[in-house]
């Protein structure tokens, strides 16, 4: 069974993911005049990278007891 600091650890690599995500989401629409679209993904992966947060924060202060 995986540790919950291994499992912690692959949510930090999907946050840096979805981060990134980010990053990409705002450059575009910075390129381009009404995007809309973007800004509702941005929004949403937003609330993904918080979630994704959260879940490491928990894992990590969980024991493997």
């Amino acid at each position: 069974m995986e540790s919950f600091q291994s499992l912690a650890d692959e949510i930090s690599g999907l946050e840096e993911r979805v981060a990134d995500a980010i990053f990409d989401t705002v450059r575009a629409q910075l390129r381009s005049e009404g995007a809309e679209e973007a800004r509702d993904l941005e929004r949403r992966l937003a609330k993904v990278r918080r979630s994704l947060q959260k879940a490491e924060m928990l894992l990590r202060g969980a024991s493997d007891d």
